[in-house]
């Protein structure tokens, strides 16, 4: 029998807490959301509760990358905290407390060790980003960034498009077409190196996407790295034998050879 879903603001801040605790932004994103949408719907404003739900979901967003989101819920949670407290409402929150001067002066004498903690302490969190196995919300927030940028090359924005699909491998990294669609916008905008290391990426996760072939193919034809052109074309035609633009693009590369 499936678990009882949380039906209060209450029970789903305190359960979107929890999740977010666990490392599971996204669910936690999702639950305060939930929340956020029951307590709209009551009718009765609640801004204080509203201004915490809306600091909690935009801390998911930060967590996850998603910057666009994050501060437009800090926005929103702001109007929430100027109707509860008025236009003064900065003065009327808890002050921050300040560090006193002698545990900055034991800060300042120990810079080495201190920094070599902090280091290892980042290296640590992006190690558990990387392994960490996305969730069902995760993946299906890639896939909408991406089809936003899929969208953005149509217009021919291609700066937005890498940024989306950027934003994307931030939910997932596990979409080999993600890579390689911004590779081309990277090729298109001249960058080349940027190309061939998301084709790169692109071809770990799937070792037949001819599309990064060919796309890491054309970006180290423009670094004039002929010779590993040439072994992408050869790998390339060996999936698709009759791929016309590689053929072509392998009399083109000969011919720089000459």
């Amino acid at each position: 029998m499936a678990p009882k879903l949380p039906d209060s603001v209450e029970e789903l801040r305190a359960a979107g807490n929890q999740s977010f605790r666990n490392g599971q932004y996204a669910e936690a994103s999702a639950l305060y959301g939930r929340a956020l949408q029951l307590l709209q719907a009551r009718g009765s404003a609640d801004p204080e509760e509203e201004s915490v739900l809306y600091s909690n979901r935009a801390a998911c967003h930060l967590k996850d990358g998603n910057c666009t989101d994050c501060i437009k819920d800090c926005t929103s949670m702001t109007r929430a905290l100027m109707d509860s407290l008025g236009p003064e409402w900065r003065l009327k929150l808890p002050s921050v407390p300040v560090v006193p001067v002698s545990a900055q002066k034991r800060w300042n004498s120990m810079p080495s060790e201190n920094h070599k903690e902090t280091v290892k302490s980042k290296s640590k969190e992006t190690t558990t980003t990387k392994s960490r196995v996305p969730s069902a919300g995760d993946v299906e927030r890639a896939k909408v960034l991406k089809e936003e940028g899929n969208e953005l090359v149509k217009k021919g924005n291609h700066k937005k498009a890498i940024e989306k699909y950027s934003e994307s491998l931030l939910f997932s990294n596990l979409e080999s077409a993600t890579y390689s669609n911004r590779a081309l916008c990277h090729l298109i905008l001249k960058q080349y190196k940027e190309a061939v290391k998301d084709c790169s990426e692109a071809l770990k996760l799937d070792g037949k996407n001819v599309k990064a072939f060919y796309r890491r193919a054309q970006a180290y034809k423009a670094l004039k790295d002929y010779k590993s052109s040439l072994a992408d074309i050869s790998s390339l035609l060996q999936i698709e034998p009759r791929n016309g633009p590689a053929q072509k693009l392998r009399q083109e590369v000969n011919q720089s050879l000459k």
